[in-house]
């Protein structure tokens, strides 16, 4: 008997996808993990550098990847770059809302510049995003919009006010979206993760990165590839009944 090679099924194959902050981080891994799964990649970020690197690697593996600065406050950024995909491809399928900062400071140190800032980007950005991707979702009859909250969105955190009010904030988008479009054959979902080991932990001593080791059941940071794996499945037809949800990907951390 001939035995042949399973060939890898690619669950996203031909789905333009456009993630915002995707230069580095989970954004980064999320890119990569779309190319993987056969998807049209829309990197989109602050940085021309970061954009190029990202693309290059997407393409690395096969994947035909498309780069785009994009501020996402800015919302002629926004648009400017929903125009020239749907120019090229014809449809949107999939809207990753990764793009986000951080700004620490407890209630009575926050500066009116730091509170401003987070919003702006976290919050503003996302509505920017998924408004901007939503006419030709609807008018596709499909779409999946996904959004990045944290496990800081649900419980909140010690010193992130302005970063908590966000991710709030994004499930908060997530269930409204949910039933506004669902009827239209969008499906909107949030990733909520716990301590991911990415660049913004860089500066965090060692001591504190144990502790929050210790914290998770697991006894691990997470990996950006565990959040990326989460938001390939929500993007992919394999999800189709999963709609308006938060999905907590912690570790056991909020037990």
């Amino acid at each position: 008997m001939q035995h042949t090679t399973p060939t890898p099924t690619h669950r996203l194959a031909g789905k333009v996808s456009l993630i915002t902050g995707a230069a580095q981080g989970i954004g980064l891994a999320t890119a990569l993990k779309f190319a993987q799964e056969g998807a049209i990649v829309i990197v989109c970020d602050v940085k021309q550098a970061g954009v190029d690197d990202a693309v290059k690697q997407c393409q690395a593996i096969g994947a035909q990847a498309l780069g785009f600065v994009v501020d996402v406050t800015q919302r002629d950024m926004v648009d400017a770059t929903v125009t020239s995909v749907r120019e090229k491809f014809g449809r949107i399928d999939v809207l990753v809302n990764n793009a986000g900062i951080t700004q620490d400071a407890r209630l009575q140190k926050m500066t009116l510049e730091q509170f401003d800032r987070v919003i702006d980007v976290n919050l503003r950005g996302v509505f920017h995003c998924a408004q901007a991707v939503t006419e030709a979702m609807v008018a596709q009859g499909s779409g999946v919009i996904l959004n990045a909250s944290s496990v800081v969105g649900i419980y909140g955190n010690f010193g992130q006010t302005n970063y908590a009010a966000t991710k709030f904030g994004v499930i908060g988008f997530t269930k409204t979206w949910s039933r506004e479009l669902g009827p239209k054959g969008i499906r909107v979902n949030a990733v909520a993760p716990g301590f991911i080991e990415t660049p913004i932990l860089s500066t965090i001593p060692d001591k504190v990165i144990h502790e929050m080791k210790d914290r998770v059941p697991l006894k691990r940071l997470g990996q950006p590839q565990d959040i990326a794996n989460v938001y390939a499945f929500l993007a992919s037809d394999e999800a189709s009944y999963i709609n308006g949800t938060v999905i907590e990907v912690a570790g056991g951390l909020t037990l």
